[in-house]
């Protein structure tokens, strides 16, 4: 610390206290010196390799639409309730499962389109997406 007269107590004091960063500095270096055996004691393991590309394959889309008289269309073509389940359950058991899209008929009964969630549910289709179309700007 420097010595100074009461009479010069306007001068800028031009020194650095030191005594603060040393301690930083050895609190720093002391726990650095912890923390580097626990790094060094890791368990080794071999990480998966990734990539960045783009998946190539792409599931395939089961389109299933239900008409206002409540019939089944299974990929545009007609298909009966009693062959609709094993229908099903031969494109869950496909790798990877294919994406289940129901397009309904605005006036068809809520129970068909529930009839078909909860066959495509017992089925083991787990990818299941409704097509609505947008309403028009006014």
């Amino acid at each position: 610390m420097a010595f100074s007269d009461r009479e010069n107590d306007d001068d800028v004091m031009s020194e650095i206290n030191m005594v603060p960063l040393i301690d930083v500095m050895l609190v720093l270096l002391i726990i650095f010196i912890v923390t580097v055996p626990a790094m060094k004691h890791s368990v080794n393991i071999e990480l998966p390799r990734a990539s960045n590309e783009k998946e190539l394959l792409k599931p395939e889309t089961l389109n299933l639409s239900v008409k206002a008289d409540g019939s089944y269309f299974l990929d545009d073509q007609p298909i009966a309730d009693d062959q609709l389940a094993a229908r099903m359950k031969a494109e869950s058991a496909k790798q990877p499962q294919p994406d289940l899209h129901i397009r309904g008929d605005r006036d068809v009964r809520y129970e068909r389109v529930a009839q078909a969630m909860a066959t495509a549910q017992q089925a083991g289709l787990r990818k299941i997406g409704f097509v609505t179309e947008p309403q028009a700007a006014q």
